[in-house]
């Protein structure tokens, strides 16, 4: 049963952050926007679901593109 619950943290630590960086782009809380997609969700029998997915890979890929440098001397 320990697997379960470690299999679990990581998605809740995955999970959450895609959730916090879309709330602070828009400027709101974060939790308005998971209880948003759990709606959505059930609203649109999985919709919702696909698009989180969608989202967390495309944040995934942005910070590998995109990554921020402090200064000149980083290149």
């Amino acid at each position: 049963m320990s697997w379960f619950y470690d299999i679990l943290y990581y998605f809740q630590k995955r999970g959450f952050e895609v959730c916090r960086r879309i709330a602070e782009r828009l400027g709101i809380r974060a939790r308005v926007v998971r209880t948003t997609f759990i709606y959505l969700t059930f609203a649109t029998l999985g919709f919702g679901f696909a698009l989180y997915l969608f989202m967390a890979f495309w944040l995934r890929i942005k910070d590998l593109v995109y990554t921020k440098r402090t200064s000149v001397f980083d290149l």
